[in-house]
């Protein structure tokens, strides 16, 4: 597709400029009222052309609007054609395809989809503004701290006296050297 080939991506455009204009100022089809040329790709041997349309109807008639306005489409395909060959100057004019864009009409829905999650995420933030805890603020249990515990235990902490009792009751014992052999 148009992209790879920088040839075929100057074609392309030309074709979506003549098939708008032409759309617009040649073909007296009220079926193609409302109608826009929203891409145009052509593959890099310029063969096929690829022409993305949408269409604006009116509320709860776009199916039928949209079959028509491809009907259309597809009666002046021949005539498109041979304006964009005459305006292109090519030796081969490239096929169209005509391919009703579905991405404008999804952008609609998602632009709709993320309205209702910004709404929620401001009525979230409202409640979060005025919310209370349901129990105490700090719901977990917390340790004494260690000089608490030990003072509580009867041991001030200071480990220098208690190793000194041990040691002088080592006294008792004389060990040496040849003792251990």
């Amino acid at each position: 597709m148009a992209g790879t080939n920088p040839r075929a991506a100057r074609i392309a455009a030309l074709i979506q400029r003549v098939i708008a204009s032409s759309i617009e100022r040649e073909l007296h089809d009220k079926r193609l009222t409302n109608i826009t040329i929203t891409d145009v790709r052509v593959t890099n041997d310029l063969q096929i052309a690829k022409v993305y349309w949408t269409q604006y109807g009116h509320e709860g008639k776009e199916a039928g609007e949209r079959k028509r306005a491809q009907q259309a489409l597809d009666q002046a395909k021949g005539h498109l054609r041979k304006l964009v060959g005459h305006k292109a100057g090519l030796r081969l004019t490239p096929q169209l395809q005509f391919v009703f864009d579905e991405v404008p009409g999804e952008a609609h829905k998602i632009e709709d989809i993320l309205a209702i999650a910004r709404k929620r995420d401001e009525e979230l933030a409202k409640a979060r503004a005025t919310a209370q805890y349901a129990g105490d603020a700090d719901p977990y249990k917390h340790d004494e701290p260690e000089d608490a515990d030990a003072e509580a235990d009867g041991f001030d902490g200071d480990d220098a006296d208690d190793d000194d009792a041990d040691f002088d009751d080592m006294d008792d014992f004389d060990v040496t050297a040849n003792d251990a052999e």
